[in-house]
This record gives structure tokens, sequence and C-alpha cells, in this order.
């Protein structure tokens, strides 16, 4: 030890050192129990769990419904999954507040327009270099737009990268506008007949893909409209609420939370499942906008929790260098 630096040794003797046996340890006893599951998983010539045989036995005659996965997921044991879902609300809620753009200052009217106006009144320097103007290029793009072309068509071949356009190429595009409208009528068909299990769920993560791919292949200028918080929020909570509704009108129709009030169709028709299919169709709407909008709220960041007050604000200004920055750049 005497030949370390002295940098290292004192690194040595201040900091904790870590302890591969223990984790080793903990590592091989996870490992050991996740074997020993595995092993205990009944075959297919098991007999079935109780909850299981209770599906099968009355999903036809109480249910109308041809798949017993269902049954348990939107009968038998909804309120576990209305308890999931408005974890999934919860979850959304959590990343719109995390997420959230700056709130305008209310107590002095017009400060932040007079000290800007003042800033670039004082501020001389302009900008004239191929270094800002990339920059400008980039927020323009975290902006959603700006000068930058819709499409990679409107680039010469041959131009350096990176792409700046919206979108993608003409074959991305035309796979998109094939694709799409399967994948819909794909995500609408698991939800609406119930063959499928938890048609809700992956329904809504279905749709959800749709967005994302068209936002891929066209740019947010075409998703614009749609993944707005002002927009989706309000359809959100109005689902979620239908989804109380649900419940609690089982409680005061038929004196349990839950229960099935709604008339049942006939098995392999639309509306068969009663409540439970009510329940998957306001499941999907809840899934799809909650997705979208934790998503797009992700993908919209563009505030810093802790800006740098030392960069001038005016504009035309250039930012102040820090130590070393054009070194890392």
């Amino acid at each position: 030890m005497t030949d370390l630096p002295p940098a290292l040794r004192e690194y040595e003797e201040t900091e904790a050192r870590h302890r591969p046996l223990v984790g080793a340890v903990v590592v091989l006893g996870c490992a050991a129990v996740l074997v020993l599951a595995l092993l205990g998983l009944p075959d297919e010539h098991a007999p079935l769990p109780a909850i299981a045989r209770y599906a099968l036995e009355i999903s036809l005659p109480v249910w109308h419904l041809t798949e017993p996965v269902n049954v348990v997921v939107y009968g038998t044991r909804g309120f576990d999954t209305f308890g999931e879902t408005f974890l999934l609300l919860a979850a959304v809620v959590a990343v719109v507040v995390l997420t959230r753009t700056k709130e305008r200052r209310r107590g002095f009217l017009g400060e932040e327009l007079a000290a800007r106006a003042e800033q670039e009144q004082y501020d001389v320097r302009q900008v004239t270099d191929d270094e800002e103007r990339a920059a400008r290029l980039a927020e323009d793009a975290e902006r959603g737009g700006g000068r930058l072309p819709a499409t990679p068509d409107s680039f010469e071949l041959g131009t350096p990268a990176p792409e700046r356009a919206q979108g993608m190429s003409v074959v991305v595009r035309t796979g998109i506008r094939v694709v799409a409208p399967i994948l819909t009528v794909a995500g609408l068909y698991l939800v609406s007949w119930g063959f499928s299990p938890g048609g809700g769920f992956p329904g809504g993560a279905v749709l959800l893909g749709v967005v994302l791919l068209v936002y891929a292949a066209f740019g947010y200028r075409r998703v614009r409209g749609f993944v707005r918080p002002g927009l989706i929020e309000p359809i959100e909570l109005a689902f979620a609420l239908a989804i109380c509704a649900l419940g609690l009108v089982g409680l005061a129709v038929e004196g349990s939370f839950w229960a099935n009030w709604i008339p049942l169709a006939p098995a392999e028709t639309i509306r068969s499942g009663g409540i439970a299919q009510a329940f998957s169709v306001a499941e999907l709407a809840e899934v799809a906008l909650g997705l979208s909008l934790a998503v797009f709220s992700l993908l919209g960041m563009r505030h810093d929790w802790a800006p740098d007050t030392s960069r001038p604000r005016g504009r035309g200004a250039r930012p102040r260098e820090e130590p070393g920055q054009g070194e890392r750049e």
C-alpha cells in the first residue's frame, strides 16, 4: 500500500470498501429461490387452481364470455383490475407533474418582458458563426419544428449527417401508412370482442404504438393536435369517472361493488360480458390516453430544474462558455 499514489492511498483509507462476498451470497440466494420456484411450477397435467376452475365454470352461464381470463380480469376479480387501472393513472399524474413546464409568474406583470427588452438593448453581441446557427436548429428541433423541413426529401443526397428533418424517408412513411390502419383495427378488435386476455390493456398499448409510429415517421406536427394535454387530460378523466361509475352503480343496484348490472347479450357477440365488456372499453381509453400523455410529457421536457442564470437571455446573445467547455465539445 506504500507504493500507491497519494490520492489513491487517501481513497483507500477514507472510502468504504465493496463487499463482493456479501453480494455473491445475495445473488446466489436469489438465484436458488428462482430455480426452486421454477421447478415447483405445475405441469400440463396438474389440477386447476380453485380460481381458474371457478372462472371456467361461470364463464358462459354467468358472463356469456368464452375467454375465462377476461372473466377473472374484469369479472370475478374486477376490483383488483380497478385498483391497477388507478395505479396507472397515478403514475401518469406523477410523470406529468415531474415534466411540467415552468409556470408564468403572476406577481409582477410584464417584469420578464421588460427585463428581456432591457437586456437586448445593452447586449450588442450578435450571432454570426455557424456554431450558433446549428444550436438554434437543434433548439427548433426540440420545440417541434421551427424552420426544419418536414421530410428528409428536401436534403440533397450526400448531405452530412445528422438529418434534421421532422419525418423519415418516403419508404418508412409509406410503410407506416399501410401498417397504422391495420394496427388500429387490431387494437379495437382486441377490446371489442373480448377474445384476448384482458382486452383493454393490450388494446390501449396497441393504439399507443400507432401514435408513436406516426410520430416517428412523420414528426411531431402530425400528432401535435392529438397529444395536447388540454385535450387528453379531460377525456382520460372522463373515462376514469366512468370506471368508478360502473362499480358504484353495481353497489347501488346489486348491493355489491363491481356487481354485473348490465344485461348480458348472447355469447360471442360484441355486447357479451355485461360490465366486463364496458370496463374493458373504458380501460382501453384510459391506457391509451394515459400512456400517450406520459410518453409525450417525457419527450416534451424542455426546461432545466436548475437553469444556468449566468447565460444571457437576450435575442442574438451568445452564451458564455464555461471553463473547459470547448475541450469537452
